[in-house]
């Protein structure tokens, strides 16, 4: 039978095995997830296995920015006590410095073996993600926890400026830059609970459509970055402390 991609990173998220091995433990299983686990662990692969599916609530997050591009890694382990291991924390960086130079994928290829030996050494489940961002104008953030970072990109080319929106990223988690960009489908569904707590408060139905307007607004408004209330300077919003700048792009990671 044919084994998809999806499937061997499935089981690659499950396990922490190569693609490779995956692909192979899936045909000898004949695409049987759970046979699939059970062969990688006769092949010596049962540490990753056996503790893969349990939660990976800590970590570190990692952002590097060398001239126009930028990387940011979320490396997420089970407990405090790795995040905080000098090996660990070199899979990061190491992780970062590969994504400046060749890309996000290389740069997971390049860390699966070294968070499979140290998986195998501390006996923790291990997952990594890493994302890029590539032109002028951009700034990041790490929060001194190490748990919440972010990368922003501006249209005009003001790194400082983009580093101040980076960390307004990360302290107050936007879901869109603007608020047009916020999904029809978010507000739907908001709509249909404001329609039964206006009915609950008894508003009359001549006034309706009006306060659900209000409504929409201001949800759209909450929910996008350059309406947000800037967190250095709260008498002004993120859009009027860029004075005419804007954000191309932001990403967000968190622990």
């Amino acid at each position: 039978m044919t084994i998809t991609a999806s499937q061997v990173n499935e089981l690659r998220q499950r396990t922490g095995v190569s693609m490779m091995l995956c692909k192979k433990a899936l045909e000898e299983a004949g695409g049987d997830e759970e046979k699939a686990i059970d062969i990688l662990r006769q092949k010596g692969e049962a540490k990753a296995a056996t503790k893969a599916g349990r939660d990976t609530s800590e970590g570190i997050i990692v952002a590097k920015v060398s001239d126009d591009k930028a990387a940011i890694v979320q490396l997420s382990c089970e407990t405090d006590f790795v995040a905080k291991n000098e090996e660990f924390i070199a899979i990061a960086n190491a992780a970062a410095d590969v994504a400046l130079k060749e890309g996000a994928e290389a740069a997971k290829s390049s860390q699966e073996q070294p968070i499979k030996d140290l998986f195998t050494k501390l006996g923790e489940n291990m997952s990594i993600e890493i994302k890029v961002l590539e032109g002028e104008g951009i700034g990041h953030y790490i929060h001194s926890n190490s748990k919440i970072g972010a990368l922003v990109q501006l249209k005009g080319s003001d790194v400082e400026r983009a580093r101040d929106i980076a960390m307004q990223v990360a302290a107050m988690n936007p879901e869109v830059t603007n608020p047009e960009d916020v999904s029809d489908d978010s507000v739907a569904k908001e709509k249909e609970i404001w329609k039964v707590q206006l009915k609950e408060e008894g508003k009359p139905e001549e006034i309706m459509d009006k306060i659900m307007m209000g409504k929409e607004r201001k949800f759209r408004e909450e929910s996008a970055l350059m309406k947000q209330s800037y967190v250095k300077d709260g008498e002004k919003t993120v859009e009027q402390y860029l004075e005419g700048n804007s954000v191309t792009e932001f990403i967000r990671m968190s622990i």
